[in-house]
């Protein structure tokens, strides 16, 4: 007779519900553990007075079928609501105006966001070498495509994505799809042609050219369904304090021990998968490796604070045409971008009103997020104010933060990660995830949650052969 195994997942994000869905439809005993009394992690909506806030993702890109296979097993296909086709347009400020990213080769030379000479500049990039060092993404830009095009494409999409900075995160690490067009085809433009074949045979979308997508009531709509489908198998309210090593061999047992609702309480498994963030797994493991503790502590996650500001549309200047804007770091601003978020769906602000979306502090100005709420609120007001022409005060304002937001993939992090793996092949079964690993985009962690269920799957017959 097969050993029965069990699986504990410790953390209700959408990386260990996911994980967690994957592997109940194949009919492995598996519990999520979860800290909070509702699951679902950074993923978070609230309603109030007609407005919809996003207070984690604010949307997601369809870069993996597994998508829509999640759609179809939690029944929510119905729910999906897809962005507004003016959702493409994206902007970027530059002398204190917003100027559109163009997305094709005739718009490229037609814009006034880069200089002549920066534009002419890219025409050198199929006649760059390869690296000979590992880079940071502001070094690896600036070797290929010029100065001006990292301080005005790159370093404002870094700020949107990571909230990070480009001089200090690794290419190969944080974009490793870029680092690769040059690693497989010498070349960025090459690559992209080339590339574009592969990702077809492996049926993904590239980031640029997926949908977005949200939910009617919100991107909660998501980790909720999953934790419904999951019932009983997630548990709320458990903060797990320490894992424990029993048995040895083939009869090893660990135990993830904490407390539920205040008491004291144990879960044994023989798979227990950490999804949460590098420093809270850090504190598990350091009791088993204190070098891998360290290397953990040391991923950055800068802090950032969300502005959700209401407005008039009649006191909004500017035709919200468009997914937002980005900042610059060259620029001087106080935020690092604002989504236009009822531009790009329905739903998320009462008639006649408009929902702005701004992000303030990352890596690039930390310090703006110890500011109070109600002055971030005046500060992004006045930004808005300068940027769109926004006149007036917001009739809505929710302020929310993360004292540590989005890990940063700096240079060596890739080194780092095979320092977690050499300790996941010390301890068979210890598995540790989360958006530190393989991504930080919903897509990301949803394909990452597919391989972390297959790496389990893979243990469990390797100890029932």
């Amino acid at each position: 007779m097969k050993k029965k195994m069990r699986v504990v997942i410790i953390g209700g994000g959408i990386t260990g519900l996911t994980t967690a869905w994957w592997l109940q439809k194949a009919g492995i005993d598996v519990t999520v553990l979860e800290q909070e009394q509702a699951p679902g992690g950074t993923m978070r909506t609230v309603h109030k007075d007609g407005w919809l806030i996003e207070s984690g993702p604010n949307s997601a890109l369809e870069t993996t079928p597994l998508f829509q296979t999640l759609f179809d097993d939690l029944h929510v296909r119905g729910e999906v609501v897809y962005a507004n086709e003016i959702g493409t347009n994206r902007y970027i400020v530059r002398g204190g105006g917003l100027h559109p990213l163009p997305m094709s080769a005739k718009k490229f030379f037609q814009s006034r966001l880069w200089s002549a000479s920066g534009k002419l500049r890219l025409l050198k990039e199929p006649f760059v070498g390869r690296a000979k060092k590992e880079e940071t993404i502001a070094e690896f830009v600036h070797r290929r495509l010029g100065r001006e095009f990292l301080e005005y494409a790159i370093n404002p999409f870094v700020a949107g994505v990571y909230a990070g900075s480009p001089e200090h995160l690794s290419v190969r690490a944080a974009f490793p799809k870029l680092y690769a067009l040059e690693e497989r085809y010498g070349g960025l433009i090459k690559g992209m042609i080339k590339g574009a074949r592969e990702r077809k045979q492996r049926a993904e979308t590239a980031k640029d050219r997926a949908r977005m997508f949200s939910f009617v009531n919100g991107m909660q709509t998501l980790p909720d369904a999953i934790a419904a489908a999951l019932g009983e198998r997630v548990i709320t309210g458990t903060v797990i304090k320490k894992i424990a090593i029993r048995g040895e061999n083939d009869a090893v047992v660990y135990e993830a021990m904490g407390k539920r609702n205040g008491e004291p309480c144990t879960f044994a498994a023989e798979v227990i998968l950490t999804a949460i963030p590098a420093y809270a797994a850090a504190d598990l493991v350091s009791p088993h490796n204190h070098a891998v503790g360290e290397t953990l502590n040391g991923i950055f996650y800068p802090p950032v604070a969300e502005v959700y500001l209401g407005h008039r549309t009649e006191d909004i200047r500017r035709t919200l045409d468009g997914f937002g804007f980005l900042v610059p770091a060259r620029e001087k601003r106080k935020i690092l971008g604002t989504i236009w978020s009822s531009s790009l769906f329905s739903g998320r602000a009462p008639e006649g009103h408009a929902a702005l979306t701004t992000f303030i502090g990352g890596s690039r100005q930390p310090e703006l997020t110890k500011k109070d709420d109600a002055e971030l609120v005046s500060m992004t007001a006045t930004e808005l104010a300068a940027l769109m022409g926004v006149k007036g005060r917001p009739v809505f304002h929710r302020v929310s933060r993360w004292l540590r937001a989005i890990p940063q993939y700096h240079l060596g992090h890739l080194e780092r990660m095979e320092t977690v793996e050499r300790f996941e092949r010390v301890h068979p079964g210890l598995f540790l995830t989360g958006n530190f690993r393989g991504g930080i985009s919903v897509g990301d962690c949803i394909i990452n949650s597919e391989k972390n269920a297959e790496r389990v799957k893979q243990f469990i017959r390797t100890v029932q052969a």
